[in-house]
């Protein structure tokens, strides 16, 4: 059986199917993990969101931010941006069992050796603390009262800092912040919110967040996406998949077992402007 680590596909339906034959990709045996962000800025998120859900016997995906923006939206709480593509979702006939699939999906799975997130950890939360504090999101993104909760976190700002006492709303939105969204940060884990450069470039005072000095998740091996222009890394300590397919650039998997890498480009009308 093989794994496969897979990067943001974010509505590129076109590119996900590229890249599925060039792995020859059989259900019977092979598993797909995915980064996260399933959805948004490319054309066919829907059609990506429908397939995912049919192959859940052997897909697991993580939420990214956009796919949290996703839910966001289905319930009235974030207003579209000038780059979003999620009409055909919010105005599918399956629109809710797409919507509750979504929010059962994890933010942290673990699979064998190998942690997968969206974004990436802070440096102060081991495997055990990260593993609890994403299920705190989990089960709120679960929960009958779901809506109204995950409206309240859109309605708070995340701590400049994550800190153990935060609490309620607050806390919530500091967690998925730090899931969806880390890039860089301090040495304490003060996350730079802004910077979406490359890693060579990063703000002084700030580092990519897997290179802080000795991080308490240390001895796991971390996957994760949303970081385009970090590009394709494939280290001992983490793989980095996110080669920004959206954006022009590749669609990409990394075989957990081997590290071996297959990518396609992005289908001709499936990529938005360069930034």
């Amino acid at each position: 059986m093989s794994v496969y680590l897979i990067g943001d596909v974010q509505g590129c339906y076109k590119s996900l199917q590229r890249l599925l034959d060039a792995l020859q990709f059989d259900r019977a045996r092979d598993r797909l993990l995915f980064v996260g962000d399933l959805v948004n800025r490319g054309p066919r998120s829907l059609q990506v969101l429908r397939w995912v859900r049919e192959h859940d016997d052997c897909c697991v995906a993580v939420l990214g931010n956009h796919d949290v923006h996703l839910l966001a939206a289905a319930i009235g709480s974030r207003k579209p941006k000038g780059l979003d593509t999620l009409d055909q979702v919010l105005r599918a006939p399956d629109r809710q069992e797409l919507i509750d699939w979504l929010r059962g999906r994890p933010l942290l799975h673990e699979d064998d050796d190998l942690v997968m997130v969206h974004a990436g950890l802070h440096p102060r939360w081991s495997l055990k603390k990260a593993r609890s504090l994403a299920g705190e999101v989990e089960s709120m993104l679960r929960g009958d009262d779901w809506a109204k909760r995950l409206a309240q976190c859109y309605r708070h700002k995340p701590a400049k800092d994550w800190h153990g006492k935060l609490e309620g709303a607050e806390r919530l939105a500091s967690i998925l912040s730090v899931l969806v969204s880390i890039r860089s940060c301090t040495e304490d884990g003060d996350m730079n919110r802004k910077y979406a450069g490359r890693a060579e470039d990063v703000p002084q005072g700030y580092v990519p967040w897997f290179d802080v000095g000795e991080p308490r998740w240390a001895g796991q091996r971390i996957g994760f996406g949303h970081w385009s222009t970090l590009g394709l890394r494939v280290t001992d300590d983490y793989i980095a998949t996110d080669t920004g397919c959206v954006w022009g650039g590749k669609l990409t998997a990394v075989r957990v077992n081997d590290g071996a890498v297959v990518q396609v480009p992005c289908a001709d009308d499936e990529h938005i402007p360069p930034r």
